[in-house]
C-alpha cells in the first residue's frame, strides 16, 4: 500500500533519480511541476503542466506504491540540478483526494544535494518563496 506525501516526508523517505528519471515512494494527483536553477537571481524557474500525448514534457508511470516522472527533455537530472544547482517543486494533491480544495493541495520540493542517486523531499508553503 502507497504511503500519503505527507507520511513519506515525515518519515525522512527519499526517491530515487536514474537519468531523467525520478521515483517517489508515494502516490499523486500531479497539477503543475516548476523546475529551476538555484543559483541565478535572474532566472525564474518554468511551470510545466503537459503531462499528456507524445511531446508531453513529463511521462507519469505508477507502480503499486510509488510514482514514477519522466522528465522528456532532460538527460541526466542530477547533472543539471545536482548538488545544490536547482530543485523541482510538484503541486499536486494525494490520489483520489478534491483537486478543488485548496487544503488538499501540497507544494513538494524536491532536491539532489550529493553524489548518490537519492531524491530529498519536503513540504513548502510557496514555490517562490525558497
Amino acid at each position: 500500500m502507497s504511503k500519503t506525501i505527507r507520511q513519506a516526508i515525515e518519515a525522512k523517505e527519499t526517491g530515487f533519480l536514474i537519468k531523467n528519471s525520478i521515483f517517489l515512494p508515494f502516490h499523486l494527483e500531479l497539477l503543475s511541476v516548476w523546475i529551476g536553477k538555484d543559483m541565478s537571481l535572474v532566472s525564474r524557474p518554468d511551470l510545466l503542466t503537459d503531462f499528456v500525448g507524445p511531446k508531453s514534457e513529463i511521462q507519469i508511470r505508477e507502480g503499486e506504491s510509488y510514482t514514477n516522472l519522466v522528465f522528456s527533455h532532460h538527460k541526466e537530472l542530477k547533472k543539471e540540478y545536482g548538488h545544490y544547482k536547482g530543485h523541482i517543486i510538484l503541486f499536486g494533491t494525494e490520489k483520489g483526494a478534491d483537486i478543488f480544495d485548496e487544503t488538499q493541495r501540497h507544494y513538494v520540493k524536491l532536491s539532489f544535494h550529493d553524489d548518490t542517486n537519492n531524491v530529498y523531499m519536503e513540504l513548502i508553503d510557496d514555490p517562490f518563496d525558497l
